[in-house]
């Protein structure tokens, strides 16, 4: 089974999709793929990024809404607006943004 690589973003940095124009602030890291195969599935073979590499959680924005999103590391970039991200469930686990990222909520660890 082959190693999945080491994860290139942490918890609590602005990230940026690199083909679809939403970024957010990473909550949680799987090292490898962890969503259903169910969801794999559904991305075209063409498209589909291998499962072993690290996936993030984010809380994302677009223009038109938040949500949740699920992307591999590969279609991530590390975003260099300075500007903060506007998601609704941010509060609940994070606290100043720097610029670059948030600081998790004091007592709160991964």
């Amino acid at each position: 089974m082959p190693r999945a690589s080491r994860a290139r973003f942490s918890i609590g940095e602005v990230v940026r999709h690199k083909l679809f124009d939403f970024r957010g602030v990473v909550f949680d890291i799987d090292p490898v793929f962890a969503n259903s195969e169910e969801w794999y599935e559904s991305i075209p073979k063409e498209a589909r990024p291998p499962r072993e590499q690290p996936y993030y959680h984010l809380f994302a924005e677009n223009e038109e809404s938040s949500y949740i999103a699920y992307v591999s590391q590969q279609n991530l970039v590390a975003d260099a607006s300075g500007n903060p991200v506007e998601h609704p469930a941010l509060d609940e686990i994070f606290e100043d943004f720097d610029g670059e990222r948030y600081r998790l909520r004091h007592g709160l660890s991964h």
